[in-house]
């Protein structure tokens, strides 16, 4: 009996092509994502803001009340993480989602504000492998399955717009690609 390879070569590559589907999205929006990341944080949002206060303090050390009135008077809630005054005139505050940096003399509060980008966070962090551990696995296992697609995704059509056709000018330009621009930028 013959066995029918292309068959089964094309079977391969649909069904593990449906299975990669979803991790191939997330790295692919990701990977857009991360790529700009001298353009914005692809991870988190920071807003900022500025306001004016009162002299709540006056004369007084600047201590944990003090502080504690400050955020009042901004309508923020604590707890207080950590603060230090990185000169006589400026006071940073850490609070879990904000970081507010008090210029005493002018009374200016600068609030920064990181929050988390719904669903692109997500994707970023299992693209970056931050997990570890038994994600690492699963990496190197999508790393094999994309490789699996890329080769069975030669043999899937046959003819003139098969690999021994068109198909092998399109490879040739995806291999001369990657190898053109490896020779520009070394």
């Amino acid at each position: 009996m013959k066995v029918k390879w292309r068959k089964w070569n094309n079977i391969v590559h649909r069904d593990v092509g449906y299975l990669a589907f979803g991790l191939t999205l997330i790295y692919a929006i990701s990977g857009v994502a991360v790529n700009h990341v001298s353009d914005w944080n692809p991870s988190y949002k920071i807003e900022n803001q500025t306001v004016q206060i009162e002299d709540i303090w006056g004369n007084n050390p600047i201590n944990q009340d003090v502080m504690a009135n400050i955020l009042t008077e901004i309508n923020l809630e604590g707890p207080i993480k950590s603060s230090f005054m990185p000169n006589p005139n400026t006071l940073k505050i850490f609070l879990e989602k904000e970081t507010l940096t008090l210029y005493l003399n002018t009374k200016r509060i600068n609030i920064e504000t990181v929050s988390e980008r719904s669903i692109l966070y997500e994707m970023n962090f299992l693209h970056l492998n931050h997990p570890k551990k038994i994600w690492t696995f699963m990496a190197d296992l999508f790393a094999i399955v994309l490789g699996l697609l890329a080769i069975t995704g030669l043999f899937v059509l046959k003819g003139k717009k098969g690999i021994t056709g068109r198909g092998a000018w399109l490879t040739i330009a995806g291999i001369a690609i990657p190898v053109l621009f490896l020779i520009l930028y070394l």
